[in-house]
């Protein structure tokens, strides 16, 4: 490439600090006729230089290409992290990496940034190569909240308990999952609730804990014939066991849809947690159970 506004970094989350820094690219790359870029990588560096401390992923890498590109930005490279990339000393990936392969002619870090071995390039390094080479640099605050600046391990930390609005205060969006529906046993058709179910996520993805959530659902599509549109529904996380299933699943019930979606790649938006998974005495107690949650889940959706 050549003729890039450039930034690079892991931005798990794509929350609103980092927004903040995909926007002073998007607002300098127009300004200066330029390409807006993002160097980032999957997997997390950390599962490379330290397994046992690499974190579970806000978003999984289409989630973060979507989400940046939604933000307008020109290109979103997402290039593998091995170990090699781990020893190249700061000096070596900005010259060799971000100069040479990425044409960058700007520079744009948050404010507390590291690349490199170790990290051990920041800011002040940025700057000095930025003038023996001939580049700029422009350095991004920190987006805070109540005093306390937005970080990605600041929402893991909310997702993983649960506090779902603090995370969507700290993302500027709903927490949510891309995943592909696949075919169930087809017990919910049984008892007059049919669900979609999705298949398996990938591990590295933070879930919230299991239960039943009021969640928004968005379908593939351009929306013709009610696609590429969102419904309401409820969500079971978790394991089923009134019926003895014991793995993790998520079973969604569509509120007002009906047709089939085996196959097609839906989102799941988490937007209440209405109550724990539970063990039923019967299949009636369950759909009695399961009628209450529509009711509430509905009435969260409706405000």
């Amino acid at each position: 490439m050549t003729g890039t506004v450039a930034t690079v970094g892991t931005f798990d989350g794509v929350h609103r600090g980092h927004q903040a820094v995909l926007a002073e690219i998007v607002r300098r790359a127009r300004a200066r006729g330029l390409a807006s870029l993002v160097v980032t990588f999957d997997p997390h560096p950390l599962e490379v230089v330290n397994p046992s401390a690499a974190p579970r992923l806000l978003t999984l890498p289409d989630e973060k290409r979507e989400l940046m590109a939604e933000l307008g930005l020109d290109r979103v490279e997402l290039v593998p992290f091995t170990t090699a990339l781990a020893r190249l000393a700061p000096e070596q990936f900005v010259r060799d990496v971000l100069r040479a392969q990425y044409g960058m002619q700007e520079l744009v870090l948050g404010y507390d940034h590291g690349f490199g071995r170790g990290r051990t390039g920041d800011v002040d390094l940025a700057r000095r190569l930025a003038r023996d080479d001939g580049f700029a640099v422009e350095v991004v605050d920190a987006v805070r909240d109540d005093g306390q600046p937005i970080s990605s391990s600041l929402i893991r930390t909310a997702v993983a308990h649960g506090d779902l609005a603090a995370a969507e205060r700290w993302l500027g969006r709903r927490y949510r999952a891309t995943g592909v529906v696949e075919r169930g046993a087809g017990r919910g058709r049984t008892i007059g609730i049919p669900t979609i179910n999705l298949a398996p996520l990938d591990p590295r993805k933070l879930l919230p804990p299991d239960g039943v959530y009021a969640v928004w659902v968005r379908l593939p599509g351009n929306g013709e014939g009610g696609r590429g549109v969102r419904y309401g529904g409820m969500m079971n996380q978790g394991p089923r066991p009134t019926f003895g299933i014991a793995a993790r699943a998520l079973e969604i019930h569509l509120f007002d849809f009906a047709g089939e979606l085996y196959g097609e790649v839906v989102t799941v938006e988490w937007v209440r947690r209405l109550r724990d998974v539970q063990t039923f005495p019967s299949r009636e107690a369950l759909v009695d159970q399961l009628g209450r949650d529509a009711i509430a889940a509905r009435a969260i959706l409706n405000r």
